[in-house]
Order: structure tokens, then C-alpha cells, then sequence
């Protein structure tokens, strides 16, 4: 079969891990026999530089024929400037918005060859196994009012978190739906005691978990979840909740795990059902990393999972998804490290020769 793949490589080093990626995907096809077209695109940065804006309308329709799209990272120092009228970030959210992208999944495993890696002790993080699922299109980012103005007393800005019930449906049933092919244990994080909009996200949680009697409900106030990630994040298996909230519960959750070099992500349009193909944006977590930008250096192994993730939930290649993980865990467990997962006495390698060390395991 022919699959028609989006890619957007972004800025900094979103070229050289998509590449990488790239090289995972052909092998894949060499081996499958299925046929993966590419068609390139600017977004973020690269998009300001060439056309103005930091996504076109010819970009977003050529996002839209496709199944997927693989994105790299946008933004750096270049385009910071904080009272430009056009950001490289705006890119995304016009992507989530024109491509109906209201989920993002974004897993959290930490591999046995990997419990040394990180600041936490590795009993605390030894088994931690989680998919958080934030809520993409409402909430604060894209509220209204949102606004800056000047006062006589002085400057004022305001922001407004707003959700409606279908909304908040969708995005918690994404939940129940992922955790029932899962361990089945659904937390939904709110800020119920303090927020309207929280108080009706649980009202519809719990009254959506009578459809899904099998997948235990439990519900945490966000704190309290920022907490416990820290503390015992072995016992998540699923946490869904509201933007903002999971934009920075999944930037703490992704320390877990060593590295933001190890983490994909995908952004989908539908539910994520077992044997139900959907469409999605796949990236990994971290961001341009322009001063590593051409060197070398940035772990395309997230990116390569983000590949994997596309596999199994817009394309429903879930063998060779299991095939790229399986190749990325020989590939470690050999004892190849690029520098942001190294110690010592292991072998560090640079972005292309682990993509070539992981290309070489599927081919």
C-alpha cells in the first residue's frame, strides 16, 4: 500500500533528526514492501524566513491530503523577539487548529538500560510506563478574551480558559479509550477547587466513566499531580487533562524518562481505538535546539519514536511500530549512546550514526 507522509522539518535540528527518521521510514519500507511518499513543507521559522508566515495556506492543504504528518521543531533565538507580529510557535497552533488535532499523547517510559540517566533515584522511577493526553485546541491558549492594553494605573493583560462540554468530552473519552488498551487506570487532572471550567471537567468525567466501567476513574488536582509524578509516577498508567495544565505536567514528566531526546509525541484528530486508524501529527518533545543545530549532536531517537507512534495510529502498521521500538532497544542495549544519555564506558555516537545504528536493526 501507499502511504502519503507530510514532513515538516522545522528549524534548529528538526532537519537532522527528521532525517534520521527518514532512514528508519525507508527501511521500513525496503522490508514491508510499502510504499511511503514524501512531501516536504516549511513551517515555524524556516516558514517566517521563506514566506512571511510561519505556515502557508499551501503547507496546511498539502498537510491535509496526506495520512500524517512528521514534524522536526520550530523556533530559536533568530525569531524570540517578543513583539513580532509573526512567531514560529504560531505555526503549530494553526496546524492543530486547521488539521483538527484536539489530542496529544505524549508517552512516558523509562527503559531498564536507561534508570541511570536521570536526577531521580531509580527506585522512584524504575517501570514508570504512562501516556498523558492534553487537550490541544481550548483553554487558555486559545480563550477569548486575550489581550494586552494600557490603563491609567498602568498595563493590563488578561487571558481566558474556556471549554465547552463537547470539548471536555472528547478529550477525557480520548482518555478512557487509550487506558482501556492499557492497564486501564484513567487520572483526570483538574484544578476542580478553585476553576469553573475544571468543576464541569469533572462533572463530565465522571459522567462519561459510566460508559466505561472496566477503566478505573480517579481524579487529581494538578498540583497534586505534579507532585506525585516526582514522588510514585510508577502508579499512572493514563493522566488526561485540560492545555495548559498538560503542557507543563508533560515537560516534568518527560525528566522521567533521562532525556527530551526520548520522547515522542502525537497529536491526533480522533480517538485512539484499538484496530482504528486515525489521522495525526507526530513530533518529538523537545524543541530546536539551536546551538546544537549542525553539529552532530541532537538524539533523533524521540523523533524516530514519533515515526513508530505514526505507524500505529494513522497508518495501523502496529508490527513494524513494535519493530522500530524493539530496534531502539537493541540499539541501546548494545551500548550506543548519543551525549544527552551518556556515562561512562558506553559508546557515544552522533544524530546520524544512531539513526543508521537503528535503520540498520529494521532493514
Amino acid at each position: 500500500m501507499k502511504y502519503e507522509i507530510a514532513v515538516l522539518p522545522g528549524d534548529g535540528v528538526g532537519p537532522e533528526v527528521v532525517a534520521e527518521a527518514v532512514k528508519v521510514l525507508q527501511a521500513i519500507g525496503r522490508r514491508s514492501g510499502h510504499e511511503f511518499a514524501l512531501h516536504y513543507g516549511d513551517v515555524g521559522g524556516a516558514s517566517i524566513d521563506k514566506h512571511g508566515v510561519s505556515l502557508t495556506k499551501d503547507t496546511l492543504k498539502m498537510c491535509k491530503r496526506c495520512h500524517a504528518v512528521l514534524l522536526g521543531a520550530v523556533g530559536g533565538p533568530k525569531w524570540d523577539d517578543p513583539l513580532a507580529k509573526v512567531r514560529p510557535e504560531d505555526g503549530l497552533l494553526e496546524l492543530r487548529k486547521g488539521l483538527g488535532l484536539f489530542a496529544n499523547l505524549r508517552p512516558v517510559k523509562v527503559l531498564p538500560m536507561l534508570v541511570d540517566s536521570t536526577s531521580l533515584k531509580p527506585d522512584v522511577i524504575r517501570g514508570v510506563d504512562m501516556v498523558v493526553v492534553r487537550e490541544l485546541t481550548g483553554g487558555l491558549y486559545f480563550g477569548r478574551p486575550k489581550r494586552q492594553w494600557r490603563t491609567t494605573r498602568g498595563r493590563r493583560a488578561v487571558d481566558s480558559m474556556a471549554y465547552s462540554e463537547a470539548e471536555i468530552e472528547r478529550i477525557i473519552r480520548a482518555g478512557f479509550e487509550l487506558a482501556r488498551t492499557r492497564r486501564k487506570k484513567l487520572t483526570s487532572v483538574d484544578k476542580a477547587n478553585v476553576l469553573e471550567s475544571s468543576r464541569l471537567w469533572r462533572q463530565i468525567a465522571i459522567e462519561l466513566s459510566s460508559q466505561y466501567t472496566d477503566v478505573e476513574l480517579e481524579h487529581q488536582l494538578v498540583d497534586a499531580c505534579a507532585m506525585r509524578l516526582i514522588q510514585s509516577p510508577s502508579q499512572f498508567d493514563v493522566i488526561v487533562t485540560e492545555n495548559t495544565f498538560g503542557d507543563i505536567l508533560t515537560d516534568e514528566a518527560s525528566m522521567l524518562a533521562g532525556s527530551l531526546g526520548m520522547l515522542p509525541s502525537a497529536s491526533i484528530a480522533g480517538l485512539p481505538q484499538e484496530g482504528k486508524r486515525v489521522f495525526g501529527l507526530y513530533e518529538p518533545i523537545h524543541g530546536s535546539s539551536p546551538r546544537r543545530a549542525g553539529q552532530n549532536m541532537a538524539n533523533p531517537i524521540a523523533t524516530i519514536l514519533s515515526f513508530a507512534m505514526m505507524l500505529r495510529y494513522s497508518l495501523g502498521l502496529v508490527a513494524q511500530a513494535d519493530g522500530i521500538e524493539m530496534a531502539i532497544n537493541n540499539v541501546l542495549e548494545d551500548g550506543y549512546r548519543t551525549y544527552d544519555i551518556m556515562s561512562e564506558g558506553l559508546k557515544r555516537v552522533g544524530t546520524k550514526e544512531m539513526g543508521e545504528l537503528i535503520s540498520s536493526k529494521v532493514a
